[in-house]
């Protein structure tokens, strides 16, 4: 697992992290306050909480299953999900753990949505559920038309996409009904969504080595700026190979995003100008 740096300097661009997990990483998460801290899940059953500046591994939690999500609450909370169908609550401060509740099948998103005050999780049982972490219990269960790959919390809405390349407009605020039902505008299954930090709409991901912006604003005006791009794709011998792109995270200011793909690249976008920045070696 390596960290990516600006350059200062003679400050190393790129290091790797010691104590690694030691199966596939599932989901890496920077703290809510600093980009110091890590929380990275694992197909080896553990969450582990990492000191990126010290590269020092400060704690270590197990499920007892493959763990496919994880998110920070606060500083010191950190919430998981994964094979074991149980939401769990970890608090740092004391070392110890919870079983908050549980999903009929396995859990593989968690956000924390801070305006609201939410734990979201959502499974391949098909449902999205809120918990509150200040109990913590659960705050409502709620039905999606098919099972749930990855979600995203934008501002106060939600955004799901779920099986069947289905994408779902939720407002945390009322989840009485679906703001936005929608279609992807990719061929094939959804991989990942992430929301534009400025609210205004969302990047998703396919399997077929493909990328959409899209906007929340239905107005046929601002749906005209919706647009899809190839990527992560290699050309050799003569033939093109497609990768998924499974991981899109963004620049919390400046609005760029990253996409990494099965390929091995990670690759730097500018959205609303529809280029690419840079590309991480493989």
């Amino acid at each position: 697992m390596c960290v990516l740096t600006e350059q200062m300097g003679e400050t190393p661009k790129e290091f790797k992290l010691k104590n690694g997990p030691t199966d596939g990483i599932s989901a890496v998460k920077f703290g809510p306050n600093s980009s110091q801290f890590l929380l990275v899940s694992s197909w080896d059953s553990t969450v582990r909480l990492y000191d990126v500046i010290s590269n020092n591994m400060r704690m270590q939690y197990n499920h007892s299953v493959p763990v496919l999500d994880c998110a920070f609450h606060d500083a010191v909370h950190a919430y998981s999900g994964g094979l074991d169908n149980n939401l769990k609550m970890f608090d740092f401060n004391t070392g110890t753990g919870t079983n908050v509740g549980t999903h009929d099948n396995a859990i593989r998103c968690v956000e924390f949505c801070s305006e609201v005050n939410v734990i979201v999780t959502g499974s391949w049982d098909a449902t999205v559920k809120l918990w509150d972490p200040r109990t913590p219990c659960s705050a409502g269960s709620f039905s999606q038309p098919d099972k749930v790959y990855t979600l995203s919390v934008c501002g106060d809405k939600l955004l799901v996409g779920t099986a069947g390349r289905r994408v779902l407009v939720w407002d945390l605020r009322n989840m009485g009904y679906v703001q936005q039902k929608r279609e992807s505008s990719l061929k094939y299954q959804t991989r990942c969504i992430r929301s534009f930090p400025n609210k205004q709409g969302y990047v998703l991901s396919s399997i077929e080595g493909r990328v959409a912006v899209e906007y929340l604003d239905p107005s046929p005006e601002i749906q005209k700026k919706k647009y899809a791009f190839k990527c992560h794709r290699i050309k050799e011998n003569g033939r093109e190979n497609i990768y998924p792109v499974n991981a899109i995270a963004f620049h919390n200011v400046h609005n760029t995003f990253a996409s990494g793909g099965s390929d091995g690249f990670v690759n730097i976008w500018d959205g609303f100008n529809k280029k690419r920045l840079c590309q991480f070696h493989r």
